[in-house]
């Protein structure tokens, strides 16, 4: 009896709260003052659990009364707006708003959907924040996702583009639940035409004095490689390959045959897009073939299907590769898709080139793909901030130092070394003809004062240092080509250029007349030399052994592979539930994977079969590899063991 009366106590103290909240919700949406609501709220001495749930029933109570009302969409607008004021005053749960959202687009018609989702398009930076992000992320996509199969893709293509324009925003590069991260096709995307001959329609086309028929055969030929569009793996095949290549040389020289006309329509709405779904009936095909849109798709299907076979994917078994032969064809027919592209109007060479970088952007994301899909980030300079003011404020604008220079009859190229150069003379032509400039000064003379330090035996700071000064040492050594015996008597490829230096300048210094002690001298010199080149042979030397020693260590493959066969039958167990389906992924064909079933009873032993051949044979197999494979099948319970003991390994 207690619990009953408790329980309907708690119930009663929550629909009072529900009703109390939802009567000064009105209140402040009507007056948009959230001062109301948040005093409300202060008022009573409960926890958020307590109060957060009646007070975001009370915003669907509300809405719902509005719903009905058929209110204006500006109102349903500014009501979720001020859901989201609420929850940045920790009233509500972050969630509310795009629950009201899902709430009214269960209700609205789509015509009016689309004018709400604006609203949702223009906020998106608020549902990005951290805040909403987390909270509200998987119900953002459940309101597309039932959006989207309300909608038409055929009727309704702009609406659909817009909220997978949305999401594209809304979610980071990186999110997995967008990623085709096996490189997949939609093979369900079958093209039905008619193959019943008896109705056959023969139509000629005569154009330039060359005959192009339309018959039952061409048409079987041009929908059949909507097939290999699906399914462009196909090609890989010796016969099909050979259909392919067929089939398309004949679409493609009927298109080069029949020139098309364009006439430009005063209407006003030809700008806007329009995304047709093609009829595959044989009595549309050479109305078809006269068509500008019709033929800028079929162009373009082939462009993707070229750039894909020769490209490089992860994915795509080692079998799949082109011969040179092949690849040699689709570039020689990729030229002239391109020439057809160029001459259907309007604006053909502008569409061409568009296509161009817009293919040629696609294989930057192919790239990232390769690569596995890494998250990317902007990356921002990092400096001092009190430096970088303060260097700063000591440096006029560009503009204002170019402008003062050329008062001034001078050039500012923006390096101290290059404006002194570029204006030593007025003219810099007649300056490099001149007699004066063709000298070269001795090499006394230019390194006396490096000879000086040296024989001071002091102590020089290296900003003091001659022979460690960059400007100083590539003017020597273009000096030293010119004038010195000895700067090709040795070796000048060495580690360090002031010691190169260093030991010409003991050999100028002990050639200068006047000198004693050249015994000394000579002795010192030599020696000065063979330390350099032992230190550089002692270099490379170290270099090839670090090389040899290390050279296991960048190689994670192998590095994966030394797991033990306690670890490996762990992640075979979870494999062997759905191992035909990893099979299938890493390369084995149909009669691969029954050979394994034939030789071994039971589903372990035939994944640990495939998997240690798997490990054997693939130069790139690794954990590493096999956690990417795993995750793209959603195979989760396997690739999260794969993943420990990747941490394991590295932990160790």
């Amino acid at each position: 009896m207690k619990t009953r009366m408790g329980t309907s106590k708690t119930n009663l103290n929550y629909n009072i709260l529900r009703q109390e909240f939802k009567d000064t919700l009105k209140k402040a949406f009507k007056t948009n003052n959230i001062e109301l609501l948040e005093n409300k709220v202060s008022q009573y001495k409960k926890t958020e659990l307590d109060l957060k749930p009646p007070l975001d029933q009370s915003y669907r109570d509300i809405l719902l009364h509005l719903l009905s009302e058929e209110v204006d969409v500006a109102v349903l607008k500014s009501f979720v707006e001020f859901s989201i004021l609420s929850c940045r005053k920790y009233l509500n749960s972050s969630t509310l708003p795009v629950i009201l959202l899902g709430d009214i687009f269960d209700t609205l018609t789509l015509d009016t959907c689309q004018d709400m989702f604006s609203f949702v398009e223009d906020n998106v930076h608020v549902w990005k924040e951290e805040l909403f992000f987390a909270g509200c992320k998987n119900n953002l996509l459940r309101l597309c996702n039932d959006l989207l199969r309300r909608l038409s893709r055929t009727t309704a293509t702009v609406f659909c583009g817009k909220i997978l324009l949305f999401l594209a925003k809304f979610f980071p590069f990186s999110e997995r639940s967008g990623l085709n991260i096996v490189s997949e096709f939609n093979l369900e995307n079958i093209t039905e035409y008619g193959t019943d001959s008896t109705d056959d329609i023969v139509t000629e086309i005569i154009s330039d004095d060359q005959k192009h028929v339309i018959d039952f055969s061409f048409y079987c030929k041009f929908w059949k490689l909507q097939d290999y569009f699906r399914n462009p793996n196909q090609c890989y095949d010796k016969m099909q390959w050979k259909t392919f290549c067929a089939h398309s040389l004949n679409i493609l020289n009927t298109f080069q045959g029949i020139k098309l006309d364009y006439v430009t329509s005063s209407d006003k709405n030809t700008s806007v897009g329009y995304f047709a779904k093609y009829l595959t009936s044989q009595k549309l095909l050479d109305l078809q073939l006269h068509d500008v849109s019709f033929r800028r798709s079929v162009l373009l299907q082939f462009l993707i299907i070229f750039q894909y076979l020769p490209s490089s994917v992860k994915f795509k078994p080692e079998s799949y590769e082109l011969k040179t032969d092949q690849k040699e064809w689709i570039s020689n027919t990729t030229e002239k898709v391109y020439d057809l592209l160029k001459e259907t109007p309007p604006d053909g060479e502008r569409f061409a080139d568009i296509i161009k970088n817009i293919l040629k952007r696609e294989e930057l994301w192919n790239a990232w793909k390769n690569d596995g899909c890494p998250e990317i980030k902007k990356l921002l300079p990092q400096s001092e901030p009190g430096i970088e003011k303060t260097e700063s404020s000591d440096e006029s604008p560009l503009g204002d130092l170019i402008r003062d220079a050329d008062q001034k009859g001078k050039y500012y190229l923006g390096n101290a070394e290059l404006t002194k150069l570029w204006n030593f003379c007025p003219n810099n032509l007649e300056a490099c003809k001149g007699k004066d400039r063709d000298f070269l000064p001795s090499l006394d003379d230019y390194f006396t004062d490096a000879i000086a330090q040296v024989d001071s035996n002091k102590v020089i700071k290296d900003e003091e240092s001659l022979l460690r000064d960059s400007n100083f040492g590539w003017r020597a050594l273009r000096l030293l080509a010119r004038r010195s015996p000895h700067f090709f008597s040795v070796t000048t490829q060495h580690n360090s250029l002031s010691k190169y230096l260093e030991m010409m300048v003991y050999k100028i210094a002990h050639e200068k007349p006047g000198r004693t002690d050249e015994n000394s001298q000579e002795s010192q010199s030599h020696e000065i030399e063979e330390n350099i080149l032992t230190e550089e042979q002692g270099s490379e030397d170290f270099k090839q052994n670090d090389h040899e020693e290390f050279a296991d260590d960048n190689n994670p493959r192998l590095e994966n592979k030394n797991i033990s066969d306690e670890r490996l039958q762990i992640i075979i167990e979870k494999i062997a539930p759905d191992w035909e389906k990893l099979g299938t992924k890493l390369g084995y064909k149909p009669d691969e994977i029954g050979w394994f079933k034939n030789e071994h009873p039971s589903r372990v032993d035939q994944a640990k079969h495939m998997m240690h051949l798997w490990f054997e044979d693939d130069e790139d197999a690794n954990l590493d590899n096999l956690l990417y494979i795993l995750e793209g099948l959603e195979m989760n319970e396997a690739a999260e063991t794969v993943r420990s003991e990747l941490n394991n390994t590295m932990e160790s």
